[in-house]
């Protein structure tokens, strides 16, 4: 199978990524890190095991780029602007919706600390996220 960051992923490719991806505990790894390439290496391995022959390099990218095409797509849709769309933006808004996101408190020193706080949850969410 041909390999290198220019290679395309395929529909199928994506979706096992985004399988993987969607569980909880990675997710949790992948939102409390920023050295995150073990988690990636795993989720390669992960992949391997689907059929998808990915280095960690090429899935981090994915990901990455995945985030930002759905966060782009979210910001135009919170603006009003519906018309911008993106394939697998329903699986990645259930992947993304609960995540925490951090949020830089003062504290009495002058300095700040990182708090989380829980965007767009409902109380039938699973409380032990």
């Amino acid at each position: 199978m041909e390999s290198g960051a220019g290679k395309h992923w395929t529909e199928e490719e994506v979706k096992a990524l985004l399988s993987v991806w969607s569980e909880k505990n990675i997710r949790k790894q992948l939102h409390g890190t920023l050295r995150n390439k073990g988690i990636f290496i795993y989720i390669a391995k992960r992949l391997q095991e689907l059929g998808v022959c990915r280095d960690w390099k090429q899935c981090r990218a994915k990901y990455k780029n995945l985030k930002y095409e759905y966060r782009t797509v979210k910001y135009a849709h919170n603006s009003g602007d519906v018309t911008k769309t993106m394939k697998f933006f329903r699986d990645l808004d259930a992947i993304l919706r609960y995540e925490p996101v951090a949020q830089l408190a003062a504290e009495e020193n002058g300095r700040c600390s990182v708090t989380e706080t829980q965007l767009n949850t409902s109380p039938t969410t699973d409380s032990t996220q």
